[in-house]
């Protein structure tokens, strides 16, 4: 288990970034772009723009460029009570508390969406899946408001329990709690961090989202679709929500704005976490600082090494995400061939597992391990992959290795994959893997020399240059640099410098001030 937990947080002008470190080593990284206008728990006031039979199913105009796609499954039971009360607020009518109103019957689980929305009507939804490539929004109209300990569900009325709560005994003590002070119509989720949870602060936060909810349905008079109904909170919230526990050790963030906010946050879902909030002054940059920005170049690009000489290969398409386990070196240095394969494919199987997260790939994974013959290391991989991802929030699914050696992983894919270019390119070529050459970069440099002898009438210049370069315009006694000298009436000093590239070269006055 991780001792530490850190989280480090970067304000800019156009983006936060969060990075998750569990002991120091990054595992969730995070880009909340101020212009990215839909997020996942986003409620909004729709229209319907066009039914398909054929899909069972309904393209809703949210406000994206793409209409957004609601399926008939994911309309909710209630999805006519829904409606109802969105209508009457739109039209300025009196619809709180909730608890007064009469719900309708639930609709048939398998009915066809013509039954129960037409084109042009008005539809309260919430983003279930972020635009991801030349999609749009994924949408559900069973509205679900998140809190810190429950999660508040309209025209639901029933109460859930988070399964990782294994004590029978604090099930039925939340179950009966939430049973007897949650108002009529509403139905409730009971989340993890609820368990041992005192009934004064349950009943506050109800009550809170109670309100939040029933404030935003007062507000829809007159309003027309697209418009967003209630927001989720910002990403650095959010995720402080749905993370903050108390393995959390540290949260470092380089804004001051920011980190009062997050203070203030965190005063209200847990006050004894308030004094792990740090303001970042440093002079490094706070990613620097934490060797975020060294981890995010090594493990985003195609390539990952694992270790040993063993790594993986990344491939991203439209329909999947594919990794291919290599042993590398490995393969030579062991003689048992069974055991390194097995020993490289468990220390994958970790990676694998922080890469989901760190990247946040969702649909289809498959893995192409290192084939196994013996059914119990092959059986050992597939339990030890099921316990290290037991960690990751979202939603996925594990099938053992097929006779191929193959491993398939459905993860919920709510937002596009994090996908940070690594590579950069080549300062000399810039990229088109090829260079100018050597005599015509003397003739370009011997045009500078002119330039800032008869035009700046500069009368000294240093030059700091690459080793391979110095050693051309240098060599023998009457080498290019005394031509120039005489020539041009400069005098020119040469500095040999191996950190520059192959053939770069910087110009100097005699202060010290670069010359363009």
């Amino acid at each position: 288990m991780s001792n530490t937990k850190e989280l480090i947080i970067d304000v800019s002008a156009s983006e936060i970034t969060l990075a998750l470190l569990e002991d120091k080593r990054i595992v969730e990284l995070y880009k909340d772009h101020s212009d990215n206008k839909f997020s996942v728990g986003d409620i909004y006031l729709g229209r319907v723009k066009k039914i398909m039979p054929g899909l069972n199913a309904a393209f809703v105009n949210v406000g994206h460029e793409k209409d957004a796609f609601l399926h008939y499954l994911d309309l909710g039971p209630q999805i006519r009570s829904m409606n109802k009360i969105i209508t009457a607020a739109q039209n300025g009518k009196v619809v709180t508390p909730l608890s007064r109103i009469k719900p309708e019957s639930d609709i048939d689980k398998n009915g066809k969406i013509g039954d129960v929305l037409i084109e042009g009507q008005l539809i309260a939804v919430q983003i279930a899946k972020e635009p991801i490539s030349t999609k749009g929004p994924r949408l559900c109209s069973e509205i679900s408001i998140a809190g810190r300990n429950i999660v508040l569900m309209p025209f639901s009325n029933k109460v859930s329990i988070s399964q990782k709560i294994t004590s029978s005994e604090e099930k039925l003590r939340l179950k009966n709690l939430l049973t007897s002070i949650k108002p009529k119509n509403y139905g409730v989720i009971i989340r993890t961090v609820a368990e041992t949870q005192r009934v004064a602060g349950l009943d506050q936060e109800l009550r809170e989202l109670v309100e939040r909810w029933e404030g935003a349905l007062n507000k829809l008079k007159g309003k027309q679709p697209p418009k967003i109904i209630l927001g989720e909170m910002n990403r650095t919230t959010a995720l402080l929500r749905d993370l903050l526990n108390d393995t959390f050790t540290s949260i470092y963030v380089n804004d001051a704005p920011a980190f009062n906010q997050i203070k203030e946050y965190i005063l209200e879902i847990a006050p004894d976490k308030q004094k792990i909030v740090k303001l970042y002054q440093g002079k490094a940059h706070i990613f620097e600082q934490f060797d975020i920005s060294r981890q995010i170049k090594a493990h985003f690009g195609r390539t990952v090494a694992i270790k040993k000489g063993a790594y993986l290969v990344i491939e991203h398409t439209e329909a999947l995400h594919v990794i291919d386990v290599n042993s590398g070196n490995r393969s030579k240095a062991e003689s048992d061939q069974e055991n390194n394969a097995f020993d490289v494919n468990i220390a994958a199987a970790e990676e694998i597992a922080r890469q989901l997260r760190l990247r946040d790939m969702g649909g289809i994974v498959v893995i192409d391990f290192i084939d196994l013959n013996d059914q119990e290391h092959r059986q050992k991989l597939y339990d030890y992959m099921k316990e290290i991802m037991s960690k990751d929030r979202a939603k996925h699914q594990i099938l053992p290795l097929s006779k191929f050696g193959l491993m398939q992983i459905t993860r919920q894919r709510v937002r596009p994959v994090m996908n940070i270019k690594t590579t950069e390119s080549c300062p000399v070529c810039h990229g088109k893997g090829s260079v100018q050459p050597t005599i015509m970069l003397s003739n370009e440099l011997e045009n500078r020399i002119s330039y800032y002898a008869e035009v700046s009438k500069t009368k000294e210049i240093r030059i700091i240059m690459h080793p391979y370069l110095h050693a051309y315009l240098t060599k023998g006694i009457f080498n290019k640099m005394w031509k120039w000298r005489f020539k041009y009436k400069i005098w020119i000093n040469l500095v040999a410098d191996h950190s520059l590239n192959f053939l770069e070269y910087h110009v100097f006055d005699k202060k010290g001030t670069i010359l363009k």
